[in-house]
């Protein structure tokens, strides 16, 4: 893998857990929208969806 590839790659992790951190606490602050943990989980599996139909084209 290139060092370009590595560092995409890393910057992707770096995105998912912030927008998983910034749900779960979202609905941490505010109770009555869920519970934080599916939150985060959930948006990890919206991002991972996005991510597999980038690279399926």
């Amino acid at each position: 893998m290139s060092t370009l590839v590595l560092l995409v790659l890393l910057l992707l992790v770096v995105v998912v857990v912030l927008l998983a951190g910034g749900a779960a606490y979202l609905v941490h602050r505010h109770p009555s929208w869920g519970q934080p943990l599916v939150a985060a989980f959930g948006a990890v599996t919206g991002m991972g969806n996005l991510v597999g139909v980038i690279l399926a084209r």
